[in-house]
């Protein structure tokens, strides 16, 4: 009699099982509902079902996919109430499976969904069962009381206890110092300093592994196997196997490109040198190949990767090998890499565009007081009929600045084998809005504190001088390698948006909205960084191998650290600060700047861009924040921002620059920031290096030689054959292949990515005016699409292509839903940096 009286809710649990990636059945896991609306007294959580065992599930395939789906149901009491989180146990003994969503039907039909995306590991290893919340969304003091206790618990067990070592199946996030880009066990050249946590080596925090410490410095961790794919982070953070399968296929194919390089010239005897211009043209832009992985390498990956992930691997090189195809940047001319026009050009949209700034005081000074060397004279017969002062006032000088920064560290670095100067570029903006270099002034230390010793190259049109000014153009550009690489892409875009994750794991719990916001923004993140940590900028690493700062490389970005500030990210911002940009009181204009070189691609795009986030973010916010003091007392949000500043970027946690987070402009500012430098910034900066990059002659990462001095025996070896004496001078053959192999990897877009304005799961959220929000940001970025195509078409605005031909498209959106879309000549803004 009684159990007729009972209600039934009936269930879906929706399993996938991915080619190539362990994954177990959830067969024999079982379920139960929290209720929303019914508090249980003795427990102070949510009235709690009995459960339910999932059995045989009906199975689909789409695409590589095995989808499972498992139904169930339950009889609950009439006062059960709404459910509002259900509760996974996986009973099976050692195998884990991917839960992608469940979703329960009421007694009066309504349907709760529940968006999970997330590895449910046996109950045996971690020891509780999993918690998933509905799709509903609230601040902590919205919040359902039946479920205020589960929101709570579910986020004091993702902070952890700050002890023993990370298990594969822990979700657990915390942070720690970068102790562990050195390897002190494999000799003194492998030690590096410990970045964080100094007045001398500040530096965001990083996600806490907890490996064990080294033998040799217990202040060190130990690093990991170059071969352990899940580098100790959590479950949920970790690459999809699809893209595990990608990366590892170009990565493998990368390393052997480098290694066919070294064997054709070892079985030559050639020198480390190339030995002509065509010669490097052909190299990397002709004789392209498919490689192979044989030997050792095959037998290693054999042996740690899973067997049906090795053959998906094997596969995927097969079917998209990694093409050394011509980068764009000779494509239509192969001499545009020497013209001074994309040498300009390429501060406004190549690689890295935002260190170029408008020049208010002549001559330049350092920060120590010295003065620049630069003369009135060597530049003022080159302004189009302008005096200096005339030019500086009218906002048509400009800088790239590479001096400051550098010149504590070149003693240190020159003793290493290169041959680095400090440098500072003028330009001036013709009336066409094209930049035309001015002076190339480059410096080295004196022979007492304080003294610098410079030279002054100017442009020339032909014989030794012109050759010069290759040289000392050569110079400047490497030192614009060395900071795109450590600072504008890994600093600012990779390391500082790291403590942001940890934060917003640890303190936003799922059913926070700014969380559901957020989290496509930080979409394999963590993974990422750790590989970099493992094989890029780690010690003996990549960077340190082709980049000029060779091993004081993660010093000189803990320097340049000391400079960042969270509020001069945001773009209207960082525009003004470095003068590209004035403030523009028009009412119709959103940024509230107006851009000095109105064909600065960066600059242009970028504010389009820029804007639709912050209104996205905005109508966000305002669905959910009512007023100011909605967001004083959102007690998660007051925590997230503490801890960001306190802990994560804990070296700056003085700085008065920081947001209060006392109002709503606070969080709106603040969120579009770090969804800006996630997203497009990165962008940015990243997946147009192969373009640019993979030419080597157009940015070379170091120089083996100085420009030499008249009357010197090098200067003679100089008049000879200037051509050889610029190739002797750049990066030798080995270097060169293993920097193309980097920023051709580094430049592939994954296939599955998910690019700005476009979601994985557009139903994760129930909240139909947010959809509508949602569709409203997507919308203007398709418009946004095709102004840009609109402006790239535009002969007028020669910024956009330049002598080189490239169309600006490093910061398009790409809001198409081609499947097949990615690789190295993939476009669009992906939602985060994943790569």
């Amino acid at each position: 009699m009684l159990q007729s009286k009972r209600s039934v809710i009936k269930g879906e649990i929706v399993v996938v099982r991915s080619y190539g990636q362990p994954s177990g059945s959830a067969r024999s896991s079982s379920v139960q509902i929290f209720s929303a609306s019914t508090l249980d007294p003795k427990t102070g959580n949510g009235k709690l079902s009995e459960q339910a065992y999932l059995r045989s599930g009906k199975t689909r395939t789409r695409n590589d996919e095995k989808i499972i789906t498992y139904t169930f149901e339950f009889r609950v009491e009439p006062d059960f109430g709404f459910p509002g989180a259900v509760l996974i146990k996986n009973q099976h003994k050692k195998q884990r499976f991917f839960l992608q969503s469940a979703s329960l039907k009421t007694p009066n039909n309504e349907i709760i969904q529940f968006d999970c995306n997330s590895w449910v590991y046996p109950v045996k290893v971690t020891k509780t069962g999993r918690i998933f919340f509905s799709n509903n969304k609230y601040l902590p003091n919205q919040t359902p009381e039946a479920l205020l206790e589960l929101r709570k618990k579910e986020l004091i067990g993702l902070k952890g206890n700050g002890r023993r070592e990370r298990k594969e199946w822990d979700r657990i996030y915390d942070y720690d110092f970068y102790n562990d880009l050195g390897n002190p066990d494999k000799g003194p050249e492998y030690i590096r300093p410990v970045l964080g946590g100094s007045d001398s080596n500040p530096y965001p925090r990083r996600f806490r592994t907890s490996r064990p410490p080294s033998i040799a410095d217990p202040s060190t961790e130990r690093p990991p196997d170059m071969f352990d794919l899940n580098m100790n982070v959590p479950p949920d953070e970790r690459f999809s196997s699809k893209k595990l399968a990608e990366f590892i296929s170009s990565s493998i194919q990368a390393v052997n490109y480098c290694v066919i390089q070294k064997a054709e010239s070892l079985s030559r005897q050639e020198p480390n040198t190339f030995k002509s211009f065509d010669e490097v043209h052909f190299k990397y832009c002709g004789n392209r190949r498919e490689v192979h992985v044989e030997g050792w390498f095959q037998k290693k990956l054999k042996n740690v990767l899973p067997a049906k992930l090795f053959k998906e691997v094997a596969n995927t090189r097969k079917k998209n090998p990694l093409t050394f195809s011509s980068p764009q940047i000779i494509a239509e001319n192969e001499w545009a890499w020497k013209n001074d026009e994309e040498f300009a050009r390429q501060m406004l949209a190549g690689t890295n565009p935002a260190r170029i700034r408008s020049l208010e005081i002549f001559p330049p000074e350092s920060q120590n007081g010295v003065m620049s060397s630069i003369q009135q004279s060597d530049i003022e017969h080159n302004l189009d009929g302008l005096t200096l002062a005339q030019a500086i006032n009218q906002w048509r000088i400009f800088i790239l600045d590479h001096h400051d920064y550098l010149m504590p560290f070149l003693n240190r670095i020159n003793r290493n084998g290169v041959c680095v100067f400090a440098s500072r570029t003028l330009l001036f903006q013709k009336s066409d809005e094209t930049l035309k270099p001015l002076v190339i002034e480059l410096s080295l230390p004196g022979f007492y504190e304080g003294q610098e010793l410079s030279r002054v190259f100017v442009p020339a049109t032909g014989g030794e001088e012109r050759a010069l000014w290759q040289c000392a153009k050569a110079h400047v550009t490497a030192n614009d390698s060395a900071y795109h690489q450590l600072i504008s892409h890994w600093l600012q875009t990779h390391a500082v948006v790291e403590p942001f994750i940890v934060a917003t794991r640890r303190q936003l719990s799922v059913m926070h909205p700014v969380h559901w916001l957020l989290h496509p923004h930080f979409k394999d993140t963590l993974h990422v960084n750790a590989l970099a940590r493992t094989i890029v900028i780690n010690s003996g690493g990549i960077l340190e191998k082709t980049l000029f700062s060779a091993e004081l490389s993660v010093e000189l970005s803990a320097e340049l650290y000391k400079e960042w500030r969270f509020d001069e990210q945001a773009l209207p911002v960082d525009l003004l600060k470095r003068g590209m940009a004035i403030e523009d009181e028009d009412p119709d204009n959103p940024t509230g700047v107006k851009l000095l070189i109105k064909d600065y691609p960066y600059g242009a795009d970028g504010l389009e861009i820029w804007t639709a986030i912050k209104t996205w973010v905005s109508d966000f916010c305002t669905l959910f924040y009512a007023d100011d003091d909605f967001v004083v007392s959102d007690e998660e949000v007051q925590a997230w921002w503490s801890e960001i500043r306190n802990v994560g970027h804990g070296d700056k946690r003085d700085k008065t620059w920081w947001y209060k987070m006392t109002t709503l402009s606070d969080l709106i500012e603040a969120l579009t920031t770090l969804i800006w430098i996630a997203s497009a910034l990165h962008a940015s900066v990243n997946f147009g290096q192969y373009d640019y990059a993979g030419y080597p002659l157009n940015r070379p990462t170091l120089c083996r030689r100085f420009i030499p001095m008249e009357g010197t025996f090098a200067y003679a070896e100089f008049l000879k054959d200037p051509d050889q004496y610029y190739l002797n001078m750049l990066p030798g053959r080995l270097e060169t292949s293993l920097s193309v192999a980097l920023v051709a990897v580094l430049s592939c877009h994954a296939s599955d990515e998910v690019y700005l304005g476009q979601r994985s799961l557009p139903v994760s959220i129930n909240n139909e005016e947010v959809h509508q929000k949602f569709e409203k940001f997507n919308k203007e970025l398709r418009e946004i699409e095709k102004r840009i195509t609109q402006r790239n078409a535009n002969l007028n605005l020669k910024n956009r292509r330049g002598p080189a031909g490239i169309p600006y498209q490093l910061l398009y959106p790409d809001t198409s839903k081609v499947e097949s879309r990615g690789g190295i000549t993939g476009k669009g803004i992906p939602n985060s940096i994943s790569i």
